[in-house]
């Protein structure tokens, strides 16, 4: 059963496709090491995770060849999905970089929709370093940023992918969405997720999996048991996996 995200915000199932790995295997946190599909296999993987009901794509300009790829294989599907990307981080020549300057915000959500082959995406977030609250106070910065693309259409809804229960909390006075890492190993995120769905703002859960070192049946039922949580966002090259963890979810979906 499809969630709502966030007050008046879009439905997405419970589940939504990560689109890491599709794009970018250096640098990465994941238990196993992997190799990028080809762009037929990437093609096959994402048409079939649209087939299989999952209704919430996640990507972003750091995750490598990712956006492209969503653009060239489902730009043809996209009133059926949820997009989110972010701004802030870039990885080039196997290396990340973050400018949460006004104009690089604006000119990455530019390049992303570029790439989606896309007019607007229904959710853009900062793709934190770590600084979650410095990011913040800059008053002519990201945030800024943000709320002016969202004001132009080209983001229906903004949100930060943050590292810290502090600047989590902090964005609750802006974001439509928060994303955030929650799993049975970590917990710290607890208390903010019930502050913002008692706001109505959306929540996502980041490596809900623990990056594949949790068991996906028991994790997934434990993120999606809590009633804060709108959707997961597991990623895997494999649509039998996918398939697994939707079914792990059970009575949760």
């Amino acid at each position: 059963m499809d969630r709502t995200l966030g007050r008046g915000g879009p439905a997405v199932s419970p589940l939504g496709y990560g689109a890491f790995k599709i794009g970018r295997n250096a640098g990465v946190k994941y238990a196993s090491p992997y190799d990028l599909p080809d762009e037929v296999t990437a093609a096959r993987l994402l048409n079939g995770v649209l087939d299989m009901g999952i209704r919430l794509i996640d990507t972003a300009p750091a995750y490598g060849t990712s956006e492209q790829r969503i653009g060239r294989a489902i730009a043809h599907r996209r009133s059926e999905f949820v997009l989110s990307t972010k701004a802030g981080e870039r990885f080039e020549g196997g290396r990340s970089s973050w400018d949460f300057s006004g104009p690089a915000i604006e000119r990455s959500a530019e390049e992303s929709l570029r790439r989606l082959r896309t007019d607007a995406v229904d959710l853009l977030l900062l793709h934190s370093d770590g600084r979650d609250i410095e990011i913040q106070r800059e008053e002519t910065g990201a945030v800024a940023a943000l709320c002016h693309l969202k004001r132009r259409g080209l983001a229906r809804r903004i949100g930060l992918s943050g590292k810290t229960p502090e600047g989590a909390r902090s964005a609750l006075a802006w974001a439509d969405v928060l994303m955030v890492e929650y799993h049975p190993r970590d917990r710290s995120h607890e208390g903010v997720i019930a502050e913002a769905a008692a706001r109505g703002v959306g929540v996502l859960v980041k490596k809900p999996l623990g990056s594949g070192r949790l068991d996906p049946g028991e994790a997934i039922r434990f993120v999606l048991g809590n009633p804060g949580v709108c959707a997961g966002v597991v990623s895997s090259l494999s649509l039998a996996h996918l398939r697994e963890n939707l079914a792990g979810a059970g009575a949760n979906l």
